[in-house]
């Protein structure tokens, strides 16, 4: 994890051993594998949308609802924050579009943040991504998956906690196995299987509107839908929205993967400006229809609304909705998977992770040795346990992460006035999203104080590891000598080497000056 030149002039040796031998070796030669070493971007605009969508719609949207309408006290009040969350998801996106093709690298927030602020911030919104957010959100969607697939297997009853983890692995595994391989087949899964999901909760949608036309909307009229059972504070309403921004997280995950995108500074922001609204359209009118089957008592005392939802108005057919869910989930681990190893890569590129981990394949060029970091780190989050604890401090560090991205689009404006933005938005965006964040966090410390306390404990504790293993220049020969031989060692065990473009793309973003606009 040493961030400094002499690692990677380290790491370029060995990968030209590593090319030598692989060269050597009658495996692979130079007409069965590529011309350069380097991410391939094979990433068009229906994929691109199909990543973002694919991430977003995970188990979000059958988990949320419950918590949305537990804090918000209404119906009518949950479904005006399930509104204004896709309205504040839509902001956060411009100023992240505008950021991705200013800056166009993979990693989004972590190379922005590290790009404008410096290092240390970079590093702790990299430690607390990489140790909990990502892992925990895997794990959570992984095991959502296994229990909605074994529950036609164990009808009456709970999953049991061995056959589920055994599945979410096995699930984990084969995706993990899939984007190691290609690119491209990772893409495609991520296609169909947001076509899938989208069909499935546009079944939702649709069978709401057809009781709604039978006039089966009693809780939606808007007398009862604004008779609040309970009148919420300024406090609950906060944490209202951090359950919808559950739901919505993901929203910024294409920024993830920027130097994959075909024609980025095209690409990115269409992909945004078509999936976002998108996403808060089903999401508001799934709302709407589980209302037309359910009452808020019905909705709160079930722990899978949609299959709630399915058994009381598609009757035989109610399998469809575990089958939906699963296929759902599916589609948003592949996505996870992708996105999350990008980040990983990022970071060791810039220093902060260990050298090994900003390789790719000799022949397939994807990131295989941080692919099989999440891959790991999330089997061992899903057989610790207290994932759903875990969980409730996702919100608030994916908030408190959003701001701080988005400071940064100010600070950057204003150091660097004539930086050339093919996407430059209005300053009442980014202002606007800041203070509504600043309400959200402030406030939901002010009623979860042990809970977000916990999660800038989980930030703060990458501080010692920061100045240790990064800052931290001149480290004793022998712990070089390890750290270099356990390198060559994952080199030659997963046939990774240095991307030979990335030393030339590093100085491109912010030297770009007023005369780019020539």
């Amino acid at each position: 994890m040493d961030g400094g030149k002499r690692h990677r002039s380290n790491c370029t040796k060995q990968d030209q051993t590593a090319q030598a031998t692989m060269l050597k070796n009658g495996k692979y030669n130079r007409e069965s594998s590529p011309e350069r070493v380097t991410l391939k971007k094979e990433i068009g605009l229906v994929s691109a949308c199909a990543i973002i969508i694919g991430n977003i719609i995970g188990s979000g949207i059958f988990i949320s609802p419950k918590g949305v309408l537990e804090h918000s006290g209404s119906v009518g009040l949950a479904l005006v924050i399930w509104v204004l969350g896709g309205g504040i998801t839509v902001l956060g996106s411009l100023c992240y579009a505008e950021l991705g093709v200013t800056i166009p690298k993979s990693g989004g927030d972590y190379s922005y943040v590290t790009e404008i602020f410096g290092g240390l911030v970079g590093f702790l919104l990299l430690w607390s991504a990489v140790l909990i957010m990502y892992p925990t959100s895997l794990a959570v969607i992984s095991l959502t998956f296994s229990n909605y697939v074994l529950q036609p297997v164990f009808p009456d009853c709970i999953a049991p906690y061995n056959a589920s983890r055994i599945l979410s692995t096995v699930c984990v595994l084969f995706l993990t196995w899939v984007n190691c391989s290609s690119v491209r087949w990772a893409t495609r899964i991520q296609d169909v299987f947001t076509a899938g999901k989208l069909l499935a909760l546009g079944l939702i949608i649709t069978v709401g509107l057809v009781q709604i036309c039978k006039g089966n909307y009693k809780w939606l009229e808007p007398q009862a839908a604004f008779d609040f059972w309970k009148t919420p504070s300024v406090g609950e309403i906060a944490l209202a929205f951090l359950q919808g921004s559950f739901a919505f997280s993901g929203w910024n995950f294409l920024n993830y993967v920027t130097e994959e995108l075909v024609d980025p500074r095209r690409n990115l922001p269409r992909a945004i400006f078509i999936s976002i609204p998108l996403v808060t359209f089903v999401y508001t009118f799934t709302n709407i229809a589980y209302f037309t089957a359910m009452s808020p008592e019905e909705l709160l005392s079930s722990n899978a609304v949609a299959v709630t939802f399915g058994q009381k108005l598609l009757g035989a057919m109610s399998w469809i909705m575990p089958i939906s869910v699963a296929l759902s989930t599916f589609g948003g681990i592949n996505g996870y998977l992708f996105t999350s190893s990008r980040l990983c890569f990022s970071g060791a590129r810039e220093g902060h992770m260990p050298s090994l981990l900003a390789m790719i394949h000799f022949k397939n060029c994807t990131p295989i040795p941080a692919l099989l970091v999440c891959c790991t780190a999330t089997i061992v989050i899903m057989f610790i346990g207290e994932t759903y604890t875990l969980i409730n401090y996702l919100s608030f560090i994916n908030y408190l992460c959003y701001g701080v991205t988005i400071t940064g689009l100010l600070v950057l404006r204003w150091r660097k006035p004539n930086l050339f933005r093919p996407i430059k938005v209005n300053l009442l965006i980014p202002v606007t999203y800041l203070i509504f964040w600043a309400f959200l966090l402030i406030f939901s410390l002010y009623s979860e104080p042990v809970v977000c306390g916990i999660g800038l404990v989980i930030i703060l504790t990458g501080v010692p590891v920061y100045f240790l293993g990064v800052y931290w220049k001149n480290k004793p020969k022998c712990l070089d000598n390890f750290i270099e031989s356990i390198t060559y060692s994952g080199q030659k065990l997963c046939y990774v080497v240095y991307p030979q473009h990335v030393e030339a793309e590093e100085e491109t973003p912010l030297d770009c000056s007023h005369k780019s606009e020539a």
